[in-house]
């Protein structure tokens, strides 16, 4: 699967941080944290503090019918799909982590970070940033059904 359709694809639940849990050093986290929606309007990703990283669930996603079902027949519902987000050193406010494609399950290089409030850029990238494409996800502030059903 392309990597853009990748980003537009739905998949992730909610999974809050624990308080026993390490934080992130604070560099700008605030402003990647929370529900954030796809550039499609397809899917809606919960990105959190997963110890002393940031990662993403797909926690919505928009379907008619059955739940929408990966290539190992599960439900991508809850799927984590970016991990190991940590501070970019040279770029404050950026964080460097990874995006699966579930389809393939291949695992992509990302930066994520927020330019503005309500905005998160995510760029998906093989070997260096330059070769990669970047998608603008918006703040999300409505509801999520059952079985990560978006309205």
């Amino acid at each position: 699967m392309p990597l853009l359709a990748l980003l537009a694809a739905p998949a992730v639940a909610l999974q809050a941080p624990t308080q026993a849990q390490a934080q992130p050093a604070d560099t700008g986290i605030l402003s990647v944290l929370g529900l954030w929606e796809t550039k499609e309007h397809d899917g809606v990703f919960q990105i959190t503090s997963c110890g002393t990283q940031v990662c993403g669930r797909l926690v919505g996603m928009r379907y008619t019918g059955e739940v929408p079902k990966g290539k190992d027949g599960e439900s991508e519902c809850g799927l984590l799909m970016l991990t190991g987000f940590t501070p970019d050193p040279d770029d404050p406010g950026r964080w460097n982590g990874h995006i699966l494609d579930p389809d393939d399950e291949h695992v992509y290089h990302a930066q994520i970070w927020s330019p503005r409030e309500g905005v998160l850029k995510l760029r998906g990238y093989v070997g260096i940033p330059l070769f990669g494409e970047t998608q603008t996800w918006t703040r999300y502030a409505g509801t999520i059904g059952p079985l990560c059903r978006m309205p």
